[in-house]
């Protein structure tokens, strides 16, 4: 029996002044159709009143303590870019930025430079060496990571002030940090020295916009040991996504890595992919980010939009599935309320469907609906041993 974790991310939400969601009123038939089918119940991917990231709480859906493995976002953003990262390595995630003069920042994104420009600048930094520090780098877009291998460690602040008109500059948190932000606040100078005269940026400069003549590190981590997925549970798996940060998770974990572009592909074209690698293996997990994206912008209809579109394409795969092949989890990993335009704490709604669940009384999928379900309220830690149970993969504990 296979397992499949499906993400909508950031798909929970609280009530408007009608006592409705996005979910609640969207036109979602197959998400219903699972939820009649299937038991459901509440789920806090974390704990209760904890406000988790999308990094965090997929950690814990998949059964790894947060608090243990999570090191901060940059050796998952570095991961995700598809860098080598040795264990002991310190990564960060960084964009590429404007400073004038003075060395203070103006634009915290360089206009978002096209991934074409940032390619070529990229070679400046990729494979310099600082006091005995290597350094490596990659860019997607203004976006990157950088490395940093040798005698180095992650007590350091970020080095993106976060605002633009102050000056870049990391600091030590401890006395083990202080060659790290030494050698960062060197790499600054030396990215700024080398990018500033490029000839792509005297081209940006010619045409009025802004330089990209600096990084901004920040979300700094060490990469940590941990466990592969099919180690700990004997399952050969893939992730598919679209962001960086969950391809990164799963790169991190030893999950194979699909990308699937919710803006450019159609639904027919997603769904081809994740139901020919649900066939292909024993456990997928798949995020689809779009819905998250719209409760940052604090877009309501466009919110519900997007979640009828992913009724559509979960119409497609279930249309090609059966019971009898594997065991589905529809789910998120967070809340993000349109009135909040960010991550909160509210759990969200949570179904398990597959051969011989014990089905409730619940029919539709949504906050409310699925929290008078048979599965109750559950943590994200909990999940993977429900579906290990399920499919028989669980050692019994005790005589």
């Amino acid at each position: 029996m296979k397992i499949v974790i499906f993400i909508i991310d950031g798909l929970g939400d609280r009530p408007n002044e009608k006592g409705l969601t996005p979910l609640k009123e969207a036109k979602t038939p197959t998400m219903d159709k699972i939820a009649e089918e299937g038991i459901c119940g509440l789920m806090n991917a974390i704990d209760i009143g904890i406000r988790p990231g999308s990094d965090t709480s997929h950690l814990a859906i998949l059964g790894y303590d947060p608090y243990k493995v999570y090191t901060g976002r940059g050796p998952l953003e570095a991961f995700g870019l598809g860098m080598e990262l040795k264990e002991g390595d310190v990564a960060f995630r960084c964009n590429f930025a404007t400073v004038d003069e003075n060395f203070k920042v103006v634009d915290r994104r360089a206009g978002r430079i096209s991934e074409e420009e940032a390619k070529e600048l990229e070679k400046e930094i990729d494979g310099l060496e600082i006091d005995g520090v290597k350094i490596l780098f990659k860019s997607k877009g203004y976006r990157g990571a950088l490395v940093l291998r040798g005698d180095v460690s992650d007590k350091v602040s970020d080095g993106d002030p976060h605002k633009e008109g102050e000056v870049p500059e990391v600091k030590a948190l401890s006395e083990e940090g202080k060659k790290t932000a030494e050698v960062l606040n060197k790499l600054l100078k030396i990215v700024y020295e080398k990018l500033d005269k490029h000839p792509i940026n005297i081209e940006r400069a010619k045409r009025g916009l802004p330089k990209a003549n600096i990084i901004l590190p920040r979300g700094g981590g060490k990469v940590p040991k941990v466990e592969k997925f099919y180690e700990r549970y004997g399952m050969r798996g893939c992730c598919i996504a679209g962001t960086a940060l969950i391809m990164g998770i799963g790169k991190m974990l030893g999950l194979d890595t699909y990308e699937i572009n919710e803006k450019k592909m159609s639904v027919e074209e997603r769904a081809k992919i994740i139901i020919d690698k649900i066939k292909k293996y024993d456990f997928t997990l798949v995020n689809v980010k779009l819905a998250d994206e719209a409760s940052h912008d604090g877009k309501y209809e466009e919110k519900k939009r997007i979640i009828e579109e992913i009724d559509k394409l979960l119409n497609i795969i279930f249309n090609n599935i059966s019971k009898d092949e594997l065991y589905f989890v529809l789910t998120s990993d967070h809340s993000s309320p349109i009135e909040v335009k960010d991550h909160s704490a509210d759990p969200v709604p949570i179904v398990i469907w597959g051969k011989s669940v014990r089905r409730d009384d619940v029919k539709n999928f949504d906050e409310f609906s699925c929290a008078k379900g048979s599965l109750h309220w559950i943590k994200g830690e909990h999940l993977m041993r429900i579906l290990l149970d399920l499919t028989n993969r669980n050692e019994k504990f005790g005589a």
